[in-house]
């Protein structure tokens, strides 16, 4: 039988490595159909994922773009990662995203960051 922590472990290894390959339709296969994405400038709707990455492909898929993993944990339903990266657009000094992952999908993610604009 397949614990929390590993269904967890694993829906959140697949959600970074498609991030990493900017396979936007298995990113969205990770998320449940009511879930949300809660940022500083506000929540993002489930139908607002699409654009929401596209735009975050784009910046990081630039050339010269670094990322950095500092830190990765998942207990029960949660996914936790802090990073920094650096794009030819962007400083992200200090970033984290949580992850609640019920059922083998994302029901709701946080994301917050440092960003300092390049330009």
């Amino acid at each position: 039988m397949t614990s929390t922590v590993d269904t967890t472990e694993v829906v959140l290894n697949r959600h970074l490595q498609c991030f990493g390959s900017g396979d936007l339709d298995g990113i969205l296969a990770d998320y449940a159909d009511d879930a949300r994405v809660f940022t500083p400038n506000g929540t993002v709707p489930r139908e607002g994922f699409a654009d929401m990455y596209k735009g975050l492909f784009a910046e990081f898929g630039k050339p010269g773009t670094t990322f950095d993993m500092k830190y990765q944990v998942v207990d029960a339903d949660i996914g936790f990662i802090v990073w920094s990266a650096e794009t030819p657009d962007n400083s992200y000094e200090f970033a984290t995203d949580t992850f609640v992952i019920r059922a083998g999908k994302i029901v709701s993610q946080t994301f917050a960051a440092k960003i300092s604009p390049k330009a």
